[in-house]
């Protein structure tokens, strides 16, 4: 049987991280070519190997960024698929966020986004399936305590995926975003509080979500699999929600 994105070449960013990972694998599941970028192509201990072509480079570096891109129009002619899945969390309220702080968060979280996207967008009018997924989060709509920086990058994502959109949907370029809640990665365990048992830590998570549950690396490759294929033909400019229906509800106290 056919998949769903059978011929297509996609790259993705991080595409050696939690979540990053699951979307490399759903995509050459799904029969495309996958190109997975990254500063490192080690898999975690216990882990299967990951799928797709290892491309090293730092989305912070422009030089490598074209180079990256490069040694796939060399290989290919195109590209169909971008996710932008490079990010990093400081945990942190401005005051106590240094000046270097700041600039590294937001040269990955958005300026990686921004250059990724910028010298891809050739090699995407070249597709006649193209499609670009950012990775926003809950927390650019709202914030959780001392998340300041990361809430702040993941504002410009969002208002930058809109603006992509915009731009390039009368070129045939479709850009969304994902927006991810509480995930269960090594991002969401370095969240929990250090005196908290991991375990004591995920049940608490679990409660406040209306689910009752936490999502997975899966849950988000399901979501951005569906935006980049062509059911989702008439999807973008969108900032796609999936956190379990947490941020629909006010807290309540618990007593």
């Amino acid at each position: 049987m056919t998949g769903t994105l059978e011929g297509r070449v996609a790259l993705v960013t991080g595409g050696r991280g939690g979540t990053g990972r699951a979307v490399c694998r759903r995509f050459a599941d799904e029969g495309a070519h996958v190109y997975a970028a990254g500063l490192s192509d080690d898999s975690p201990v216990g882990e299967e190997p990951a799928a797709g072509e290892f491309l090293r480079f730092d989305v912070t570096s422009e030089d490598e960024v074209v180079a990256g891109i490069a040694g796939i129009e060399s290989a290919w002619g195109r590209l169909d698929i971008v996710v932008n899945a490079a990010g990093i969390e400081i945990e942190k309220t401005i005051e106590d966020t240094s000046r270097e702080e700041w600039d590294r968060i937001f040269a990955i979280n958005v300026t990686g986004t921004f250059l990724t996207s910028k010298h891809a967008l050739p090699l995407l009018r070249r597709s006649d399936h193209a499609a670009i997924v950012n990775f926003g989060s809950y927390d650019g709509f709202i914030a959780d305590p001392k998340l300041a920086a990361y809430c702040a990058t993941k504002g410009a994502v969002h208002a930058l995926t809109k603006a992509m959109a915009c731009d390039h949907g009368p070129e045939g370029i479709r850009v969304n975003a994902i927006c991810p809640g509480y995930i269960d990665t090594p991002m969401l365990e370095q969240f929990y509080p250090d005196h908290v048992e991991l375990a004591d830590a995920h049940a608490e998570a679990e409660r406040i979500h209306p689910l009752g549950t936490i999502g997975t690396p899966t849950d988000m490759a399901n979501l951005v699999h569906w935006l980049v294929s062509d059911e989702a033909r008439y999807a973008t400019g969108q900032l796609w929600v999936l956190d379990g229906g947490l941020s629909a509800q006010i807290q309540q106290m618990r007593f």
